[in-house]
Protein backbone atom coordinates (compact mmCIF):
# COMPACT_ATOMS: atom_id res chain seq x y z
CA UNK A 1 0.00 0.00 0.00
CA UNK A 2 1.59 3.20 -1.09
CA UNK A 3 1.96 5.58 1.97
CA UNK A 4 0.41 8.74 -0.39
CA UNK A 5 -2.94 8.51 -1.70
CA UNK A 6 -2.22 10.89 -4.18
CA UNK A 7 0.15 8.13 -5.46
CA UNK A 8 -2.38 5.58 -5.34
CA UNK A 9 -5.13 7.87 -7.13
CA UNK A 10 -2.72 8.20 -9.92
CA UNK A 11 -2.48 4.48 -10.65
CA UNK A 12 -6.12 3.97 -10.38
CA UNK A 13 -6.69 7.16 -12.53
CA UNK A 14 -4.62 6.10 -15.09
CA UNK A 15 -5.90 2.33 -14.99
CA UNK A 16 -9.57 3.79 -15.64
CA UNK A 17 -8.45 5.82 -18.35
CA UNK A 18 -6.88 3.12 -20.21
CA UNK A 19 -10.57 0.70 -19.73
CA UNK A 20 -13.42 2.86 -18.37
CA UNK A 21 -15.44 3.04 -21.47
CA UNK A 22 -17.09 6.78 -20.59
CA UNK A 23 -15.75 9.52 -18.56
CA UNK A 24 -13.01 8.20 -16.28
CA UNK A 25 -12.82 11.78 -15.02
CA UNK A 26 -16.61 12.16 -13.83
CA UNK A 27 -17.10 12.13 -10.23
CA UNK A 28 -19.79 13.10 -8.00
CA UNK A 29 -19.39 16.13 -5.89
CA UNK A 30 -21.52 16.36 -3.17
CA UNK A 31 -21.91 19.89 -1.01
CA UNK A 32 -24.58 20.80 1.23
CA UNK A 33 -26.32 24.17 3.15
CA UNK A 34 -25.13 25.61 5.95
CA UNK A 35 -27.89 24.15 7.60
CA UNK A 36 -26.85 20.80 6.34
CA UNK A 37 -29.17 19.90 3.29
CA UNK A 38 -26.73 17.75 1.12
CA UNK A 39 -27.28 18.21 -2.88
CA UNK A 40 -24.61 16.02 -5.25
CA UNK A 41 -24.17 15.87 -9.13
CA UNK A 42 -21.59 14.45 -11.56
CA UNK A 43 -18.97 16.92 -12.54
CA UNK A 44 -15.93 16.32 -14.52
CA UNK A 45 -12.11 16.23 -12.68
CA UNK A 46 -10.04 19.11 -14.53
CA UNK A 47 -7.00 18.76 -13.01
CA UNK A 48 -4.92 16.75 -9.93
CA UNK A 49 -2.20 18.73 -9.06
CA UNK A 50 1.62 16.78 -8.88
CA UNK A 51 3.18 15.98 -5.98
CA UNK A 52 5.56 19.41 -5.61
CA UNK A 53 2.76 21.64 -5.66
CA UNK A 54 1.55 23.16 -2.03
CA UNK A 55 -2.05 21.88 -0.93
CA UNK A 56 -2.43 19.98 -4.04
CA UNK A 57 -6.17 18.73 -4.76
CA UNK A 58 -8.64 17.77 -7.38
CA UNK A 59 -9.97 20.92 -9.63
CA UNK A 60 -13.26 20.82 -11.44
CA UNK A 61 -14.77 23.72 -12.96
CA UNK A 62 -18.16 25.51 -13.23
CA UNK A 63 -20.58 28.54 -12.87
CA UNK A 64 -19.98 30.27 -9.77
CA UNK A 65 -23.36 31.47 -9.45
CA UNK A 66 -24.79 27.84 -9.85
CA UNK A 67 -26.46 25.90 -6.58
CA UNK A 68 -23.33 24.25 -6.14
CA UNK A 69 -21.35 27.62 -6.30
CA UNK A 70 -23.90 28.80 -3.94
CA UNK A 71 -23.50 26.00 -1.41
CA UNK A 72 -19.82 26.00 -1.51
CA UNK A 73 -19.87 30.05 -0.59
CA UNK A 74 -22.25 29.07 2.37
CA UNK A 75 -20.27 25.98 3.23
CA UNK A 76 -16.81 25.53 1.27
CA UNK A 77 -16.16 21.54 2.07
CA UNK A 78 -16.96 19.04 -0.04
CA UNK A 79 -16.87 14.90 -0.75
CA UNK A 80 -16.16 13.85 -3.78
CA UNK A 81 -16.76 10.03 -5.59
CA UNK A 82 -15.27 8.65 -8.08
CA UNK A 83 -16.65 5.17 -9.13
CA UNK A 84 -15.25 3.10 -12.39
CA UNK A 85 -17.92 0.17 -12.84
CA UNK A 86 -15.46 -1.86 -15.37
CA UNK A 87 -12.70 -2.16 -12.59
CA UNK A 88 -15.27 -2.43 -9.51
CA UNK A 89 -13.51 0.74 -7.65
CA UNK A 90 -14.85 3.97 -5.73
CA UNK A 91 -12.59 6.43 -4.34
CA UNK A 92 -14.08 9.12 -2.04
CA UNK A 93 -12.53 12.13 -1.21
CA UNK A 94 -13.60 14.42 1.15
CA UNK A 95 -11.83 18.25 2.10
CA UNK A 96 -11.96 21.85 2.17
CA UNK A 97 -12.63 23.87 -1.12
CA UNK A 98 -11.29 26.98 -2.39
CA UNK A 99 -11.81 29.33 -6.14
CA UNK A 100 -8.51 28.43 -8.14
CA UNK A 101 -6.74 31.10 -9.26
CA UNK A 102 -7.48 33.89 -11.60
CA UNK A 103 -5.18 32.49 -14.27
CA UNK A 104 -5.78 29.36 -13.74
CA UNK A 105 -9.27 29.65 -14.33
CA UNK A 106 -8.60 31.66 -17.60
CA UNK A 107 -6.20 29.15 -19.21
CA UNK A 108 -8.39 26.13 -18.58
CA UNK A 109 -11.68 28.73 -20.21
CA UNK A 110 -9.64 29.39 -22.76
CA UNK A 111 -8.70 25.53 -23.69
CA UNK A 112 -12.93 24.63 -24.30
CA UNK A 113 -13.97 24.69 -26.91
CA UNK A 114 -15.92 27.51 -28.87
CA UNK A 115 -19.96 26.56 -28.40
CA UNK A 116 -19.05 25.49 -24.79
CA UNK A 117 -17.40 29.07 -23.76
CA UNK A 118 -20.27 30.72 -25.68
CA UNK A 119 -21.98 28.71 -23.49
CA UNK A 120 -20.70 29.80 -20.00
CA UNK A 121 -21.94 33.11 -21.13
CA UNK A 122 -25.73 32.28 -21.88
CA UNK A 123 -26.37 29.96 -19.50
CA UNK A 124 -27.61 30.67 -15.89
CA UNK A 125 -27.08 27.67 -14.44
CA UNK A 126 -29.52 26.29 -12.50
CA UNK A 127 -31.88 29.10 -12.74
CA UNK A 128 -35.62 28.86 -14.32
CA UNK A 129 -35.75 28.69 -18.07
CA UNK A 130 -38.75 29.49 -19.97
CA UNK A 131 -37.92 27.50 -22.62
CA UNK A 132 -35.12 26.34 -24.50
CA UNK A 133 -35.79 29.29 -27.58
CA UNK A 134 -34.48 31.19 -25.33
CA UNK A 135 -31.47 29.87 -24.48
CA UNK A 136 -30.75 29.43 -28.24
CA UNK A 137 -31.49 32.80 -28.58
CA UNK A 138 -28.84 33.57 -25.87
CA UNK A 139 -26.31 31.30 -27.84
CA UNK A 140 -27.15 32.77 -31.35
CA UNK A 141 -26.78 36.39 -30.02
CA UNK A 142 -23.48 35.35 -28.33
CA UNK A 143 -21.89 34.34 -31.35
CA UNK A 144 -22.77 37.47 -33.33
CA UNK A 145 -21.06 39.25 -29.98
CA UNK A 146 -17.91 36.79 -30.10
CA UNK A 147 -17.56 36.31 -34.15
CA UNK A 148 -14.09 34.62 -33.48
CA UNK A 149 -11.93 32.56 -31.16
CA UNK A 150 -11.50 35.60 -28.51
CA UNK A 151 -14.70 35.17 -26.03
CA UNK A 152 -13.39 36.24 -22.51
CA UNK A 153 -13.81 34.25 -19.58
CA UNK A 154 -17.19 35.30 -17.68
CA UNK A 155 -16.65 36.61 -14.13
CA UNK A 156 -19.45 33.91 -12.70
CA UNK A 157 -17.50 31.12 -14.31
CA UNK A 158 -14.07 29.44 -12.31
CA UNK A 159 -12.99 26.75 -10.72
CA UNK A 160 -12.45 24.91 -7.43
CA UNK A 161 -10.22 23.32 -5.47
CA UNK A 162 -10.54 20.94 -2.99
CA UNK A 163 -7.94 19.63 -0.88
CA UNK A 164 -8.14 16.44 0.64
CA UNK A 165 -8.21 15.44 4.12
CA UNK A 166 -9.38 12.11 4.17
CA UNK A 167 -9.59 9.28 1.19
CA UNK A 168 -10.89 5.93 1.06
CA UNK A 169 -10.44 3.88 -1.55
CA UNK A 170 -12.62 0.62 -2.59
CA UNK A 171 -11.68 -2.65 -4.37
CA UNK A 172 -14.50 -4.92 -5.46
CA UNK A 173 -13.91 -8.53 -4.14
CA UNK A 174 -15.92 -11.56 -4.35
CA UNK A 175 -18.50 -12.53 -1.36
CA UNK A 176 -18.57 -8.95 -1.07
CA UNK A 177 -15.67 -8.88 1.11
CA UNK A 178 -14.16 -5.93 -0.66
CA UNK A 179 -10.92 -3.82 0.15
CA UNK A 180 -11.12 -0.58 1.65
CA UNK A 181 -8.11 1.25 2.49
CA UNK A 182 -8.18 5.01 3.94
CA UNK A 183 -6.19 7.26 4.52
CA UNK A 184 -6.04 10.75 6.81
CA UNK A 185 -3.65 13.44 7.61
CA UNK A 186 -2.07 13.26 10.75
CA UNK A 187 -0.71 16.56 11.98
CA UNK A 188 2.53 17.06 11.14
CA UNK A 189 3.41 13.81 9.90
CA UNK A 190 1.62 13.56 6.27
CA UNK A 191 -1.02 11.05 5.65
CA UNK A 192 -1.88 7.74 7.82
CA UNK A 193 -3.05 4.44 5.90
CA UNK A 194 -5.64 1.83 7.83
CA UNK A 195 -8.02 -0.42 6.48
CA UNK A 196 -11.36 -0.96 6.95
CA UNK A 197 -14.07 -4.23 7.69
CA UNK A 198 -16.13 -4.25 4.22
Amino acid sequence: MSDDPFDLFHHWMTEAGEREVNDPNAMTLATSTPDGRPSARIVLLKGVDPPDRQGRGFVFYTNTQSRKGAELADNPRAALLFHWKTLGRQVRVEGAVAAVETAEADAYYASRPRLSRLGAWASDQSRPLPARAELERRLADLEGRYPGERIPRPPHWSGYRLTPEAFEFWQDMPFRLHDRTVFSLADGAGWSGSKLYP
